[in-house]
């Protein structure tokens, strides 16, 4: 009893300190509920509102393609799932749908590349027919293109004639595919444009006069023609099918402003075809036959480079082997070469080959060879209009 009054008596401090131990405790939880307590009222209210099915957990996707067969969606929102139930039927809908759209797609990309393919290009330079230039499989290559058609026609307009026939079986110099798809409208005016200087293009004029066509004959050497202002005799022309209006003029590879303007003699003036087309007004050319007399490499050329022969349906033209042309220059296989990336880009602008007839003679850049001729005349449609 002693004992335990002196330990009562004298450990009345030993008391005091196992009182405060366990007021330590309260002390700490107090002191936590003031700096957390105000936001506990907030987590209750969105533990309420979870006990009240207004939180949604989000929408998981298994399968990185949308569709609605293979979709988890975990949803306690009515207006989710009434916003997924819509937009699972908008997916049905698209999916019956999307054949036709694909198709419809599909040909707007196809019309995309076509308008990228026929703008304004840089030539292409096409590589060697060979492993190293070669002169023999460099002529092998562009004569064989060039005698191979690439559309076969069943109806065509043949030299002299304005009624459309099934191909003759003789050879001719040239024909205009007459299928009716190529064909000008009814109600569309035609344009055709004629280059040649030695009378040629007789027969081309006869037959596409016989089409009630506005036709321009183009020759630098006739006298009688008109001079070098176009709307001189355009206003003689316009609107009269079937009559030719001869103008004094030449085609020009070079931009005006890149050459200098020389008039020699009786020649006139020469433009680009992109020019006169211009001048005389006209958007389309739907006949042009040209005879350039070598200088026809550049021409095409420009019109490749420029997108000229957008504007141009059918083509025919006579290219020269005998020697390499206006302002072409290098080694036989390399002129043979750049001949070829031409005729690649003129295809490359939507023209088929229709027909191809071999002229006189077997001389190719002053070399005589068996297998080629000096100069062919070719027919090509625009599968582009």
């Amino acid at each position: 009893m002693r004992t335990c009054m002196r330990w009562c008596g004298r450990g009345g401090l030993p008391l005091r300190s196992g009182l405060l131990l366990l007021l330590i405790p309260p002390l700490l939880l107090a002191l936590q509920l003031l700096v957390v307590g105000p936001r506990l009222p907030q987590a209750v209210r969105l533990g309420e509102e979870e006990q009240e099915g207004a939180v949604a957990f989000s929408v998981i996707s298994i399968e990185p393609e949308k569709s609605s067969h293979h979709r988890v969606a975990l949803s306690r929102r009515p207006d989710l799932a009434e916003e997924q139930e819509e937009e699972e039927e908008e997916e049905e809908e698209e999916e019956k749908d999307g054949g036709r759209r694909e198709g419809a797609r599909t040909y707007e990309d196809e019309n995309e590349m076509h308008s990228r393919q026929v703008g304004p290009r840089p030539l292409e330079l096409q590589p060697w027919a060979a492993d190293k230039s070669s002169f023999s499989a460099e002529l092998n290559r562009i004569v064989t293109y060039i005698t191979r058609p690439q559309l076969n026609c069943s109806r065509v307009l043949s030299p002299g004639l304005a009624q459309a026939s099934q191909p003759p079986a003789a050879s001719t110099v040239w024909l205009l595919c007459a299928e009716e798809w190529l064909l000008p409208a009814a109600d569309t005016p035609c344009v055709v444009y004629s280059f040649s200087m030695d009378g040629g293009d007789a027969d081309f004029l006869k037959t596409v006069s016989g089409l009630e066509c506005e036709v321009h004959s183009f020759d630098p050497s006739k006298s009688n023609a008109s001079g070098g202002h176009l709307g001189n005799s355009l206003a003689s022309n316009h609107g009269n099918g079937g009559v030719v209006s001869h103008h004094k003029m030449w085609l020009e590879w070079r931009a005006q402003r890149k050459r200098k303007h020389k008039t020699r003699g009786n020649l006139g003036v020469s433009q680009t075809l992109a020019d006169i087309m211009a001048a005389l007004g006209h958007h389309t050319v739907h006949f042009l036959y040209v005879d350039l007399v070598s200088a026809e490499w550049r021409v095409f050329q420009n019109w490749v480079e420029s997108g000229t022969l957008q504007s141009v349906h059918h083509l025919v033209a006579t290219v020269h082997l005998q020697w390499a042309g206006f302002e072409v220059g290098g080694t036989d296989e390399e002129v043979l070469r750049y001949w070829f990336s031409v005729l690649k880009g003129l295809q490359a602008s939507g023209l088929k080959l229709v027909h191809s007839s071999a002229g006189e003679g077997h001389s190719v850049l002053k070399q005589t060879v068996a297998n080629a001729h000096s100069s062919y005349t070719l027919s090509w449609v625009n599968m582009r209009h």
